[in-house]
């Protein structure tokens, strides 16, 4: 009877390590990119076995692909679920915004905001770790696409804009704050796309005064 609660033990650890794990890898990530992972640093800067980590993850492209979903699961709750307890409308596409914002001012990764940074470097390359990395890109997309229209149906927002458009500006300036804060070390860029995406949500607004006076 001993052997199933001994089989848990073992399975609990090992998750246990691979969180640990994961947690390093984002950051390092982050920072240095997808190829600077290495099962062999991590076992030596986590004081783990290599064998062991190897157990975890079979190959480098394992653990980026592991790395890369858990970086998803940071991303949502920081930037996309806390903007799910407002009502769809404009408020919440603001939310997002100004969350997304927070998520790469506050360092969530070291290296500012973790999928601007592998993107990068895996733009014009091939294989699971590229295509895992569209299309988390494309469902970032559909979901401010899905969330402006939601702002449409609930008289928000005007309903002759190009959505596609407006998405596109929205993460440009989202993005171009990320890049400057992280190039200068510095913060003043954030303020800069914040009263930036205001402006521009207020002048698709049916009402502006949903939205707020300032960042």
């Amino acid at each position: 009877m001993a052997a199933p609660q001994h089989t848990d033990g073992r399975i609990a650890r090992g998750n246990q390590t691979r969180q640990l794990i994961l947690r390093r890898t984002v950051e390092i990530a982050s920072v240095e990119g997808l190829e600077g992972l290495s099962l062999g640093r991590l076992a030596s800067e986590l004081n783990l076995s290599k064998s062991g980590v190897f157990a975890l993850f079979g190959s480098k492209e394992d653990l980026q692909l592991a790395t890369v979903r858990a970086a998803i699961k940071i991303y949502l709750e920081h930037v996309v679920q806390p903007a799910r307890e407002l009502a769809p409308g404009v408020g919440r596409l603001w939310r997002v915004c100004a969350d997304w914002l927070t998520y790469s001012r506050e360092r969530v990764f070291p290296g500012g905001c973790f999928f601007y940074s592998v993107l990068a470097e895996y733009d014009a390359r091939e294989g699971k770790v590229h295509d895992t990395l569209a299309a988390t890109r494309t469902n970032w997309l559909d979901y401010l696409d899905q969330t402006v229209r939601e702002a449409q149906r609930a008289g928000e927002i005007e309903a002759d804009i190009d959505v596609a458009q407006l998405v596109f500006e929205l993460v440009a300036l989202l993005e171009m704050a990320n890049a400057e804060s992280i190039l200068h070390d510095t913060f003043t860029s954030y303020d800069k796309a914040a009263k930036a995406i205001l402006s521009r949500l207020r002048s698709v607004a049916t009402d502006p005064a949903l939205l707020p006076d300032g960042p």
